[in-house]
């Protein structure tokens, strides 16, 4: 199924809560199904269901050993990136803990092809219903903390670009080539991120 891009209306929408009565259904399991399937031949570490034009309150994240390897330890430990196992959340909430905030550059498979700097806080926690329609709650930091800001932003009608500090914004392979393996502040230094 396509993912939809900037511009698309329905990501630009709060998207609508799903009924508990919904969840075991045939059909809604074949949605998360397919949505966690869409997500791993991006490939990313999230999707919400506003990016295949449904739109309701899903979520799917994912950020396995295979999609870090590229990273160097050096940046995984300055993100607070770590593997997790396929998570899904219906009708997320997320509560922010504490005030830290990192910054680091993030892309999204709506906005196909760039990437930005953004300010997201360090810690977060989601409850929501789980696959059977379970409730849950996630405590995370670092990455993970992110990459669930990200898709709780997505299920609200918000995207990056709408956060990013914009003198970062840049193509994919830009950010790549420039600033892969440079520590974040040096690489806010260059960009001369918050001066005047």
């Amino acid at each position: 199924m396509p993912i939809v891009q900037a511009g698309t209306p329905v990501l630009r929408a709060r998207a609508s809560e799903v009924t508990p009565e919904a969840i075991p259904s045939p059909e809604f399991q074949a949605l998360l199904k397919m949505m966690i399937a869409v997500m791993r031949e991006a490939p990313g570490v999230g999707l919400a269901a506003p990016q295949i034009g449904i739109p309701l309150r899903i979520i799917v994240l994912e950020d396995d050993e295979s999609m870090i390897a590229s990273t160097t330890e050096t940046e995984r430990t300055e993100k607070g990136r770590v593997a997790f196992p396929t998570r899904v959340f219906i009708n997320p909430e997320l509560k922010v803990l504490g005030t830290k905030t990192e910054t680091f550059f993030e892309g999204c498979l709506s906005v196909d092809g760039y990437a930005a700097l953004v300010e997201r806080f360090h810690e977060v926690e989601v409850t929501g219903l789980d696959e059977h329609g379970v409730e849950q709650v996630w405590h995370v930091t670092g990455w993970p903390a992110r990459i669930l800001q990200h898709e709780v932003d997505h299920i609200n009608g918000t995207l990056y670009i709408d956060r990013m500090k914009t003198r970062s914004f840049a193509l994919t392979s830009h950010v790549r080539s420039h600033y892969a393996g440079k520590p974040i502040a040096d690489v806010i230094k260059e960009l001369k991120i918050g001066a005047p």
